[in-house]
């Protein structure tokens, strides 16, 4: 029954997701045929996947309703997380109870999980529960390619939306936080005297307290490829169980010398202790996950009437996601289930290691096994590679394994004799310093490395077949040592697509409530714009790049925050060849003024600046916006920044026909994109660049109507997430977009979004 279950749990997972119409009738009618035909198994199976489906389903079902978006609410509740972020906490609170103040408003009572803000907030600690006047939204995240998404992660994490915390009236604490024996353990670690970093990395190894880690100390993980290490997994729960196994079998022997291999109740103790532990850690989904597959793989060992391997493997697998079936859209999951089934099948059939040697030569072989499989699922799931992972993991694994988690481990056991507990902490701190400084080394050596988008996916296929080929059993090694022949030169010689000269790429970023624009050509790259900042400090450009890319011109339109929030973060993180800006901007770095009548050319495709004058510092900020037209290929971009229509009308003789994609000036505002710009250009495409339910009511439903009677297709950021272009290039087609939505089209011109403002 293992893989029909798991089969049967992924199906009904899945079919939760995609929600078709008449499931509930068919399902019905399936289980009804397995009840006529006296199939129990299958009837048995049915409701499996009916659990399953049900679970998304309500999942789905208590997203917050789209009519109780930017209303207050008032909600009751208990701290999960509570995460200090200097002028603002950030809560992760678990509801149970919600309404609306005004009763006329729909109901509120399937929320379960929800995300706050809350600025100012006083003193708060997960555990406490709380009555708190809100302000919600569904959970939705900026859509832009190859980046991090956020409404992903929301959904896989449960929680059905996100939102701030209202002033007036206060929040109110309604409970203390209880006295968890995690909360205790980790009040009693911050009394000891250790180093920030010891600290930090026993909270995270040995109590699951990943939030103590820095951001820098995640930088680090994620660049030598061993992030797994601090998370609580298979390897710390299973060295506590083997841990107490060991000890129990011992007293067994004691016990009864005849009969100690007979025993079941140290088999009983050890499954005890990893169920103990994993609560200990929060049983929170990885350490969950660890939990069950640590005590199939105990049943699994016993030998007694126990399932094979494979059997185990399928059968934690269906168990895990039956649990929770959101798991199966966290990454983590299918990381550690490829590494324990790549652990199974290279040792299935082979004798114990024995000595040191042995040992030794098991683990460089597992190693450098696993590397190339787990860095082709590491690239799919989040599109880098470590390249000292593979080294650096033979080394830390047997490091945290072996040293630091029995090191923190024992110093928990011994907290009554004070002595021994800062003994081995103590040696916890210099192995852990150690580890610190290696990984360190190895990243300044070999940094994290990026690859671009488009050699991802042949990237991963290659590393995964060079795995397969040596795991797999049977292979002759002439076919195994010629198969690697042939893949380490072919991935060395992947490289990105080349754009051909006279050709742009034109990308419209997701970014909110905001315009970053990125121009792309075969060896120059340009923004128009970098974005906005929001009050919490946070800008949507640090999501889009890792850090170290290289801009050769960065066009800020205007000094408001809108557009240029971005500025002070592309300055610090990234190579920025210039800054170009109007006369008499704020943008907080040093810039030359972007003026009309300036020129350049750049792989053939030509730049010019139609706005502002020299004589415009008495303009507004908005009416002095840089104006640009990118012309490729005798097709063109105009980009209007935030001007309003008397300066539209202004350089509007200046602007060269046809216009192919116009970005509408000022997000889609009323103020902007007047007649008389839309009947003279006649532009084939216009993208509003605007925040999703943004409270500007942008795009404005006359500018839309305007641009609809022209006959232009019609696409926005908000609905579309980010919006991809090519210029002078044959073939490429129409606009791309991230959210596809396939009953918005049909509108203009048939292939085009109808796109409709929101108010």
């Amino acid at each position: 029954m293992a893989i029909p279950l798991a089969v049967t749990v992924l199906s009904g997972t899945g079919l939760g997701w995609l929600a078709p119409s008449g499931l509930v009738e068919l399902w019905a009618l399936g289980t009804l045929l397995l009840l006529a035909r006296g199939s129990w198994r299958g009837v048995a199976l049915a409701l499996v996947m009916a659990l399953a489906a049900g679970q998304v389903l309500m999942a789905r079902g208590a997203v917050l309703p789209l009519g109780l978006l930017g209303t207050d609410l008032l909600i009751e509740g208990r701290l999960e997380s509570v995460e200090d972020e200097g002028r603002q906490a950030r809560l992760l609170v678990s509801v149970d109870e919600c309404r609306a103040v005004e009763e006329a408003r729909l109901p509120c009572d399937t929320l379960r999980r929800v995300r706050l803000s809350y600025f100012q907030a006083p003193p708060m600690a997960p555990g406490e529960r709380w009555a708190m006047a809100v302000r919600l939204r569904p959970p939705a995240g900026f859509a832009n390619p190859d980046t991090f998404d956020y409404g992903a992660w929301l959904w896989r994490e449960g929680i059905q939306a996100t939102g701030y915390v209202r002033s007036d009236p206060s929040a109110r604490r309604l409970q203390e936080a209880g006295g968890s024996v995690r909360q205790l353990a980790l009040e009693h670690l911050d009394e000891r005297h250790l180093s920030p970093e010891a600290a930090r990395w026993l909270a995270a190894l040995t109590l699951g307290a990943g939030e103590r880690l820095t951001r820098e100390d995640w930088d680090l993980l994620n660049a030598s490829g061993t992030t797994h290490l601090v998370v609580i997994s298979g390897l710390h729960v299973g060295l506590v169980a083997a841990f107490s196994l060991l000890v129990a079998r011992g007293v067994a022997r004691l016990v009864a010398p005849g009969r100690w291999r007979l025993a079941v109740w140290p088999w009983w103790l050890a499954g005890a202790a990893a169920v103990g532990y994993a609560w200990l850690a929060g049983l929170q989904p990885p350490a969950m996950r660890a939990m069950i597959m640590t005590l199939i793989g105990l049943w699994v060992a016993s030998g007694r009437h126990a399932p094979g391997s494979w059997q185990g493997w399928w059968l934690a697998l269906g168990i895990v996601v039956l649990i929770d079936p959101l798991s199966a859209w966290r990454p983590g999951l299918w990381l550690s289930f490829i590494a324990v089934a790549l652990l199974i099948l290279i040792w299935q059939g082979r004798v114990r290691p024995r000595g040191i040697r042995g040992w030794g030569w098991a683990l460089v072989r597992t190693q450098m096994l696993l590397a190339p499989l787990m860095a082709a699922a590491v690239l799919i799931a989040f599109a880098r590679l470590a390249p000292s992972a593979p080294l650096v993991n033979l080394v830390a694994v047997p490091m945290v394994s072996s040293l630091l988690v029995p090191l923190g481990l024992l110093g928990w056991l011994f907290s009554p004799l004070a002595p021994l507990s800062a003994l081995c902490w103590w040696l916890f701190e210099w192995i852990v310093l150690i580890l610190i400084g290696m990984l360190e080394f190895a990243v300044i050596r070999l940094p994290l490395w990026w690859p671009s988008p488009d050699v991802v996916v042949p990237l991963a296929l290659m590393l995964a077949l060079l795995a397969l080929l040596w795991a797999l059993p049977g292979i002759a090694v002439v076919l195994r040592t010629g198969g690697s022949l042939l893949l380490l030169p072919a991935m060395l010689g992947v490289t990105g697509s080349d754009m051909e000269p006279g050709t742009l790429r034109v990308r419209v970023q997701d970014v909110g409530q905001g315009q970053l624009v990125e121009l792309r050509s075969a060896s120059y790259r340009l923004l128009y714009d970098t974005g906005p900042r929001f009050s919490s400090g946070f800008a949507p450009l640090a999501a889009l790049w890792p850090a170290g890319q290289h801009f050769d011109t960065v066009l800020v339109s205007h000094d408001d925050l809108d557009h240029a929030g971005g500025v002070p973060l592309l300055a610090e993180a990234h190579h920025v060849g210039e800054f170009l800006a109007p006369p008499g901007s704020e943008i907080d770095v040093p810039f030359a003024p972007c003026l009309r009548g300036q020129h350049w050319e750049r792989d053939g495709v030509l730049y010019r600046v139609l706005w502002p004058p020299e004589q415009a510092t008495e303009l507004s900020s908005n009416d002095r916006s840089c104006v640009l037209e990118v012309t490729a290929g005798g097709e063109r971009l105009l980009i209007t920044g935030d001007v309003g229509r008397e300066v539209e009308r202004a350089f509007l003789q200046d602007v060269q026909r046809p216009v192919t994609i116009l970005v509408a000036g000022h997000h889609g505002s009323r103020t902007s994109s007047g007649p008389q710009l839309v009947q003279s250009l006649l532009p084939r495409h216009v993208i509003y660049s605007a925040g999703h339910h943004n409270s500007f009511a942008h795009p404005h439903d006359e500018v839309i109507r305007r641009f609809r009677r022209a006959g232009s297709c019609q696409w926005s950021t908000a609905l579309d997430g980010a919006v991809t272009a090519w210029l002078g290039e044959i073939g490429k087609g129409p606009l791309h977009t991230i959210r596809a939505k396939p009953w918005l089209r049909g509108g203009v011109e048939g292939g085009c979004h109808a796109v409709e403002s929101p108010h």
